[in-house]
């Protein structure tokens, strides 16, 4: 099985692309989901417990959580120290079932891939990216989103230029999703030719 790592920053198409992978018969483990999902269970107690009053009902309440991130970008920090462990164990569940079924391909969807060291875990990386002013368009069309919660996100990721120059492929967005998905189509070609050593 080959497990291919996806990232991009915000705004990328990344979300997209997935979903153009999973189209064309490529299990995909989605760690945002993941996270809502911990967000509505296991995390919850360890995230009330670390920044009290951010949850309610047993819950998270992402505004809470994220009005206590904005007051003090150190408490991403101390928020990554209790998720991230918790998607790591989901993602291997995954891989693990996967390699049972005789998956051809895995897919891990990781917006922090490159900032959690998560590259060394997959076989190869693909990037997605778009010209900065479509990604602003599609960020800022957002609900609720601001010039200010942007440059919060941003300040976070490794910038697109480094992460494309640590990509095994490239799948540039910004021309449309027919031509995404030609390009998604091109790295599982890509993919199988080297498996069955065509290359």
């Amino acid at each position: 099985m080959i497990v291919i790592g996806l990232t991009g920053s915000i705004g990328m198409g990344k979300s997209t692309t997935a979903g153009l992978f999973a189209h064309e018969g490529v299990a995909v483990f989605d760690s945002d989901a993941v996270v809502h999902q911990l967000y509505e269970g296991e995390a919850v107690s360890l995230i009330e417990e670390a920044f009290s009053g951010t949850t309610n009902e047993g819950k998270v309440d992402r505004e809470k959580l994220g009005e206590a991130l904005r007051r003090n970008p150190a408490n991403f920090i101390r928020l990554e120290q209790i998720v991230h462990p918790l998607v790591r164990g989901k993602q291997q569940e995954f891989l693990e079932q996967e390699r049972t079924l005789g998956t051809e391909f895995s897919l891990l969807d990781i917006p922090l891939l490159f900032e959690t060291g998560a590259e060394t875990r997959v076989d190869v990386v693909v990037v997605v990216t778009c010209a900065t002013d479509i990604q602003r368009q599609r960020v800022l069309a957002r609900p609720g989103m601001n010039e200010e919660k942007l440059q919060m996100v941003l300040a976070r990721q490794v910038p697109d230029e480094e992460k494309r120059k640590r990509a095994d492929f490239i799948i540039d967005t910004g021309r449309g999703i027919d031509d995404a998905r030609a390009q998604v189509l091109a790295v599982l070609v890509v993919l199988r030719t080297r498996r069955d050593g065509k290359v």
